[in-house]
């Protein structure tokens, strides 16, 4: 039988009794999330490899079988618009035993984000999310701690409504693994420190969403220097589970301004989940040029009744 440039290119891998193909001597394909930091560390697109040096990893099973965490992240960028959108709309998209993070009563925080991952223990993806803030699950009172700490990116908890992503491994691991809502679709992110674009597919191939922008002023951080967290919580088999990423962050900036900031909303589920938070207007723009991410299996957690 001959085989295409495409069967050339890519090899197919087996996920849990899922199969999906990745890029024929790619990240994956080597080391199957085993990496050898060094050789990591000689593509001129890896500015360093210490921050993973200090996160050994572990193996675990999972829905998707046995598999090393944390997922390495060597290089990525990413852009988030912050919303104010009403509690009363959000609490409508939220399970009952998580609570919307307010900024004042009756207004939350919605956020949209573009994700681009040039170098990863899975190969090139991109990805983006609609998410809801919410308060953490685990602790009483600290929601003004909670939500200065989230504007600045220093920490984050997190429900997400929509996880679109642009590669077959990705979908997989994040739908089967972690229990979050992705699907595959093209999905196009370009971020460098003049412009940031990002154009999200929905089923017919037209606009889902969009999102042009000028970029923010960058600041860089020497790596270790400013690290930040998110938790996400999903439903795996009907038990709650957070999921910890952690991101280096190298290059970034924020703008509380709107100019020259454009979001538009087509048809698709991306748009569909965010006109139903009815956001009110953006608060915050950040971007980061430059960044890498430990992304870590979830974790069994209790998760409280909310008060009504």
């Amino acid at each position: 039988m001959s085989s295409t440039p495409q069967d050339q290119d890519t090899v197919k891998v087996d996920l849990g009794g899922r199969e999906v193909t990745v890029p024929k001597g790619g990240l994956y394909d080597r080391y199957r999330m085993d990496p050898d930091l060094d050789a990591i560390a000689r593509d001129p697109r890896v500015s360093g490899v210490d921050f993973f040096r200090r996160l050994p990893k572990i193996k675990v099973d999972s829905p998707i079988g046995s598999t090393l965490t944390p997922n390495f992240y060597y290089t990525m960028s990413t852009a988030r618009l912050t919303m104010l959108a009403p509690s009363k709309a959000i609490r409508t998209r939220l399970p009952e035993e998580l609570s919307p993070l307010e900024i004042v009563p009756g207004l939350g925080l919605v956020s949209v984000m573009f994700f681009r991952y040039d170098v990863c223990d899975i190969d090139f993806y991109t990805e983006a999310t609609v998410g809801i803030a919410v308060k953490p699950a685990r602790h009483g009172k600290l929601g003004f701690l909670d939500l200065v700490t989230g504007l600045k990116n220093e920490r984050l908890d997190a429900y997400v409504l929509s996880l679109p992503v642009s590669s077959d491994i990705a979908q997989v691991r994040g739908h089967d693994g972690y229990g979050f809502p992705k699907w595959v679709t093209g999905l196009d992110v370009d971020i460098n420190d003049r412009r940031t674009t990002a154009r999200v597919a929905n089923d017919t191939g037209g606009v889902d969403l969009a999102l042009s922008a000028a970029t923010p002023t960058q600041k860089a951080y020497v790596s270790g220097e400013r690290v930040g967290s998110l938790t996400s919580y999903t439903k795996i088999n009907g038990g709650w589970h957070s999921t910890l990423n952690q991101t280096n962050v190298l290059n970034a900036g924020t703008t509380r301004s709107t100019r020259g900031v454009t979001l538009q909303l087509g048809e698709g589920r991306m748009s569909d989940d965010l006109r139903s938070l009815k956001p009110k207007r953006t608060i915050q723009f950040d971007v980061m040029t430059e960044g890498q991410a430990a992304l870590h299996m979830p974790v069994p957690t209790s998760v409280p009744p909310r008060n009504k």
